[in-house]
């Protein structure tokens, strides 16, 4: 069976994909009390955003939106289903956030410098 050669060799998948995620929650101000909130990437087309809270009426709600990297754009799916390609200021929004998602990651989970890929000491 092929390994995985993984730099965080004692933590599974799941466990630096929830590192990750924090990074990736906080790039979008301050999470509302009571709200959780998840951004990351899943592989290298599929972003994820995720956010939950109960409402006044004691329901938990939820919103998941996935974007996905394709040759015509970034596809955003929503709950409904609805599909769009993001475009003018939310593009450039999520450039932006993916962006600071990868420098942040590298740097805090892996330790890693973004533009070089060499371990930070």
């Amino acid at each position: 069976k092929f390994r995985k050669k993984r730099p965080l060799k004692k933590l599974s998948e799941r466990e630096l994909l929830v590192l990750e995620s924090e990074i990736g929650s906080a790039l979008f101000g301050e999470i509302p009390k009571g709200h959780r909130r998840e951004f990351f990437c899943l592989d290298e087309k599929i972003w994820m955003w995720h956010e939950e809270w109960i409402d006044s009426k004691r329901k938990l709600k939820t919103h998941t939106i996935k974007y996905e990297v394709t040759d015509r754009g970034i596809l955003k799916t929503q709950p409904g289903p609805r599909y769009s390609y993001l475009e003018g200021d939310e593009l450039r929004n999520f450039s932006i956030a993916t962006q600071m998602y990868y420098e942040q990651v590298a740097r805090q989970v892996y330790k890693r410098d973004p533009e070089t890929g060499e371990k930070l000491v």
